[in-house]
């Protein structure tokens, strides 16, 4: 504090929690108060018609909620008390209206929170899109307000630069949010519904050559992109698994040649066991933890502690694709990979392609994929808990084979090195 006993930056950040919480005050109720976790939330103390009254001023706490934030919130309480109006009643009512009538900023937020992290395992990628496109037009708009011409609007700029699939999710994300706005009783009617998609999509039906196998198979050598991204996407490929479940694969997943992707990261919510060839398990390496971690610095929580690491996501794998290869004729993307443009999930296709031209059944081809079949649907399956690991690791080693054997070349030689045999766990 000053000598005239005014709070101070310096001051704030040196106040350090104790084993009971406990309040610091400025003067003419101005505090600070300082949790045990170690968070500090500013407060105005006052008395309106005879009751204390505890105002806390900002929603975050400090820093988020810097000093000079906080003194000015506190000055326009503190006149508000002197004509007479209770802030803290205004504050409550004010939120209560914001509740029965969000901003479509913080609807956005509730519906990432309730629904979309509970419903869709794709939740990330609806939080990005949304915030992306939806919150800087909308936010501050009460969600009330938008109609369908607004949505044909955004949908419209989003196909204008080149990005029509873009553009059909951003519109069934949108339309998905305000029918969960009807539920939670927030609008009337959806005014998205029975709108067309923006755009034609054609369907994903891209599967690599041999040839194309063997050339990116070689040059994601040359790639600029981390060893990680580039042993993932060879992964997929050897394991003909979903690009999610292989990117956030843990070692606590793997027991010797088995891998198991738990139900809550399964797609289908069903526990999946896969098979893991020689080749699968020198690109998985020895690391622990998550095998292709994210070096982002996951940050911290309140109490000022590392948060656990994070695993790579795929949009990083399509982004580096992109990087390496051009994926529109007008792309001044140096051509790196040398082949036609693809996914990460192409690469799940093309082993399953494979597979299927190796003589491996359809039905033990969706069980290695963790397809849900009708056979496991029906009633037969509730009696059927034959694992067939067999089949599926018969599946894979064939598959493998004819991989090396892509690799090789007619002419016989060396395999193309995988890349580092032995990964000590940083990217």
């Amino acid at each position: 504090m000053t000598k005239s006993g005014r709070f101070t930056d310096k001051y704030i950040m040196n106040l350090k929690p104790d084993i009971k919480e406990y309040w610091v005050r400025e003067g003419q109720g101005f505090c600070i108060r300082v949790y045990t976790s170690g968070e500090k939330a500013w407060y105005y103390i006052y008395t309106f018609e005879g009751r204390k009254r505890f105002m806390r001023l900002g929603d975050g706490g400090y820093p988020e909620v810097s000093l000079a934030t906080a003194r000015e919130k506190f000055d326009i309480a503190k006149v508000k008390v002197k004509n007479g109006i209770d802030p803290l009643a205004e504050q409550d009512a004010a939120k209560l209206e914001r509740s029965r009538t969000p901003f479509v900023a913080d609807f956005v937020q509730e519906y990432i929170n309730r629904y979309a992290k509970e419903h869709n395992r794709g939740w990330k990628e609806i939080e990005r899109a949304l915030r992306a496109e939806i919150v800087p037009r909308w936010g501050k708009r009460k969600i009330t307000d938008i109609k369908r011409r607004d949505l044909l609007i955004i949908t419209d700029e989003i196909k204008d630069r080149g990005a029509p699939v873009m553009a059909n999710r951003v519109h069934a994300y949108t339309r998905k949010m305000f029918s969960y706005a009807v539920k939670r009783d927030v609008l009337e009617a959806n005014p998205f519904m029975g709108m067309d998609r923006p755009a034609a999509e054609k369907s994903r039906e891209r599967a690599l050559s041999a040839p194309e196998i063997k050339t990116l198979w070689e040059n994601l050598e040359k790639a600029r992109m981390s060893d990680n991204i580039r042993r993932a996407l060879k992964l997929i490929l050897v394991t003909a698994q979903r690009p999610g479940e292989v990117i956030a694969m843990h070692r606590d997943e793997i027991e010797g040649s088995w891998w198991t992707i738990p139900a809550e990261r399964s797609k289908n919510k069903q526990a999946h066991r896969v098979f893991l060839t020689p080749l699968a398990l020198q690109l998985i390496g020895t690391k622990d933890g998550y095998i292709f971690e994210s070096p982002a610095d996951p940050g911290r929580d309140a109490a000022g502690s590392p948060l656990p690491a994070k695993p790579y996501e795929v949009r990083t794998m399509t982004h580096c694709i992109k990087e390496n290869l051009p994926h529109t004729p007008e792309s001044k993307v140096e051509d790196r990979l040398k082949i036609a443009h693809f996914t990460p999930h192409d690469l799940r296709r093309t082993a399953a392609t494979c597979m299927a031209e190796a003589g491996t059944p359809g039905d033990i081809l969706d069980r290695v994929q963790n397809h849900v079949t009708k056979q496991k649907q029906g009633v037969g399956h509730i009696y059927n808990r034959y694992s067939y690991d067999k089949e599926k690791q018969q599946a894979l080693e064939t598959w493998e084979r004819k991989l090396n054997s892509i690799l090789v070349g007619t002419t016989g030689g060396k395999i193309i090195p995988i890349g580092n045999a032995k990964h000590s766990g940083k990217p």
